[in-house]
């Protein structure tokens, strides 16, 4: 299957396309893990991605569309594939077509502004060995140190409350639009996704008939 996951940041598009790809057996393509991975390293393309993300803007669409290009003509995406975090507007979505992708289903992972942001501002991460923390949800053992390092724990750029308002209007004024798009087309599954993880899965299973 050719799957998109919507959601706004922090929505937990990341740990349901997990769940996904194993029951499924097909790789989860994260536009938002790319260009992380690209920042990380240094590339050139990482550098201009880098001036968007800053400002909790969206990638350019001619940088992430000849990403995406790339990535889903690997091997790995022969039998299907899930796109998290692409396509992000209208324009994005008709660029899909334009390649000739045919997506299956569309599901859209619903979750409200305000526990985006309790999720999103909790959010701690170790520099050193990339352990996720969260100051509520799942907190070190040693306030701000790493359970696995010892390192102390900092704060995303893009976690922090401005960047994830900033970042949640975005959502609303461009990516709206696109699952709209998909609703015409009929592709469009909603799913409450306010619950515990495994409840949220089990809804997602079920909307995709798996």
């Amino acid at each position: 299957m050719r799957i998109i996951l919507f959601g706004g940041p922090g929505a937990g598009k990341g740990t349901q396309a997990s769940a996904i790809c194993s029951k499924l057996g097909i790789p989860s393509v994260s536009t938002g893990n790319i260009i992380r991975e690209a920042i990380a390293a240094g590339t050139p393309a990482g550098v201009e991605f880098k001036k968007y993300t800053e400002k909790g803007e969206l990638v350019p669409d001619s940088l992430v569309i000849e990403m995406l290009k790339d990535r889903i003509a690997r091997p790995d995406c022969a039998n299907g594939y899930i796109l998290d975090g692409f396509p992000r507007s209208i324009p994005q979505a008709e660029a899909l077509d334009e390649m000739g992708v045919e997506i299956d289903a569309v599901v859209s992972l619903e979750v409200s502004d305000e526990e985006i942001e309790k999720r999103m501002t909790g959010r701690r991460v170790c520099p050193k060995c990339g352990e996720s923390y969260h100051l509520v949800f799942n907190p070190p053992k040693t306030e701000m140190i790493c359970d696995k390092c010892g390192e102390a724990l900092i704060q995303r750029s893009d976690d922090k409350a401005e960047t994830v308002r900033e970042r949640l209007r975005v959502y609303h004024s461009q990516t709206e639009p696109a699952k709209a798009y998909y609703e015409k087309k009929g592709k469009l599954r909603k799913v409450d996704g306010n619950g515990n993880v495994e409840a949220i899965t089990a809804l997602i299973f079920k909307a995709l008939g798996i």
